[in-house]
């Protein structure tokens, strides 16, 4: 009985962590409408023929956001890189090759992680394009696990790392194997941004290109 009652009051707990995660995610989606952080990704991709071990990369940058709809990437290492979302369009600009992508930025976006971060505003909001479900807390972090509903997309799963009310971490699964985790840091809260500052002009001389 004892034993029993031990397994209970533990599932009971895992229960309670689960669904504080589920709140968190809302409290940061609700709440925290701007945001600033550094941030590190690190890409891993499944060996090629003949490669004993997966492949990584590591970049690093500045991220920041304003919600509903804005957000800027900032790529400074290995390489400079530039990615805008300013309500309307969606930016890319790849420094080394002086060249800009301009996309519809609704069409782009859909289920991906941008959108989790960036264009959600509420739990309900992010249900109609993923399945969230709680997951148990691990690395001192909660954890909420978001898959599209859309099956013909690239994106398999997201993991969101909460700390309290701040993203921690965005762990993203493809569906060709491929992960990248993006670990969030010196998070800035209501840092005062204006849908000014995410205003992209390409740059005198660049290739831009419209699909």
């Amino acid at each position: 009985m004892k034993s029993i009652l031990s397994f209970l009051f533990a599932s009971l707990l895992a229960l309670g962590a689960r669904a504080d995660s589920l709140q968190s995610l809302d409290a940061f989606l609700k709440q925290v409408s701007s945001g600033r952080a550094g941030f590190t990704q690190v890409v891993t991709s499944p060996p090629r023929s003949g490669e004993a071990k997966p492949r990584t990369r590591t970049s690093s940058g500045r991220f920041e956001f304003l919600r509903p709809d804005r957000f800027r990437f900032e790529y400074a290492k290995p390489f400079p890189q530039t990615i805008v979302a300013d309500g309307q369009t969606l930016w890319l600009h790849d420094v080394d090759l002086n060249q800009v992508t301009a996309r519809n930025q609704k069409a782009a976006l859909g289920s991906t992680p941008a959108a989790l971060v960036a264009a959600g505003g509420n739990l309900q909001s992010l249900s109609a394009a993923f399945d969230l479900k709680a997951a148990p807390d691990a690395d001192g972090l909660q954890w909420v696990e978001a898959r599209p509903k859309a099956t013909d997309g690239q994106l398999r799963l997201v993991r969101v790392g909460l700390r309290g009310q701040q993203l921690a971490v965005l762990d993203i699964e493809d569906g060709l194997g491929q992960r990248s985790v993006i670990t969030f840091a010196d998070w800035q809260s209501g840092p005062g941004l204006s849908g000014s500052d995410f205003r992209f002009v390409p740059p005198p001389g660049a290739d831009v290109i419209r699909p």
